[in-house]
């Protein structure tokens, strides 16, 4: 990853580290891959649930962020993730925009292996509260 103004991802050192790369992103959706390697791996030599948590919670915040632009960005509020199979190889984690509320932003996502199984589900709250508004002088 680059420091591309662009790249959504940019800038985040912990996301670049791990190896994520942006596929997509625009239109409340958003898609993110990661291969899964020795040093993300749990003691059993499937993907660390810690390691599949975060690509959920990233790719659901890009996905609210893509269409977002009048929202101040804040933290996760809630992250569920529902674990329904281990994870190796190259897995893609989609994210989609459900609602946008005053102060918050509702997501849902899920992750593939490379035969397109879904490997884990995941629903998510995002502080987004909107933009104060210019006050307009006459």
């Amino acid at each position: 990853m680059t420091s591309d103004s662009n790249n959504p991802l940019a800038g985040s050192q912990f996301i670049e580290d791990l190896g994520v790369k942006l596929i997509d992103w625009q239109d409340g959706r958003a898609c993110i891959e990661l291969e899964i390697v020795k040093r993300l791996s749990n003691r059993l030599g499937m993907a660390h649930g810690g390691v599949i948590s975060t690509l959920l919670d990233q790719v659901m915040g890009l996905a609210w962020r893509s269409m977002g632009q009048d929202r101040v960005p804040g933290g996760t509020i809630n992250l569920n993730v529902n674990f329904i199979a281990p994870g190796n190889g190259m897995l893609k984690a989609n994210g989609r925009l459900i609602r946008f509320t005053k102060s918050s932003a509702f997501c849902e996502g899920d992750i593939t292996d490379s035969s397109g199984s879904i490997i884990a589900s995941a629903q998510g709250v995002f502080s987004a509260r909107l933009s104060a508004k210019p006050t307009v002088q006459n």
